[in-house]
């Protein structure tokens, strides 16, 4: 874990990563809104190669309608990043963004409270990949 996100590494491969990702945000009440693959992305755009890395925008309805009804400057920070990103051949890296972290940024006290409930989720999802 690092000051912003939660992290773990397995041997896996991109692909099954994703779908095992997928299903323990799913078992903790998230879904995933966006996928955007990284790495064919900056080929596309630029020509240039990186590792390849897939962000899949995971968002928990219930806890996002806490969030925004408490306070609506929150919307610039949804939906919760898990990145997903190949370190060696077999190897990932999973990583989930702390929203803890994320509502920091906005000053307010009581939506760092409430994060840290999606926190709880998320490490249990992590665990679970």
């Amino acid at each position: 874990m690092t000051a912003i996100n939660f992290k773990r590494e397995i041997a896996d491969t991109l692909d099954h990563t994703i779908e095992r990702t997928t299903k323990a945000l799913a078992a903790e009440g998230f879904g995933i809104l966006t996928r955007i693959d990284m790495h064919s992305k900056i080929k596309e755009k630029t020509g240039k190669e990186v590792i390849p890395t897939v962000i899949l925008g995971a968002c928990n309805p219930n806890l996002a309608y806490e969030a925004y009804t408490a306070n609506s400057d929150v919307a610039s920070l949804l939906p919760c990043n898990a990145v997903i990103r190949e370190v060696a051949p077999g190897k990932m890296s999973v990583e989930f963004i702390k929203p803890t972290s994320m509502m920091k940024v906005l000053g307010d006290a009581n939506l760092t409270a409430l994060a840290a409930e999606a926190d709880t989720r998320i490490e249990r999802a992590l665990a679970n990949v």
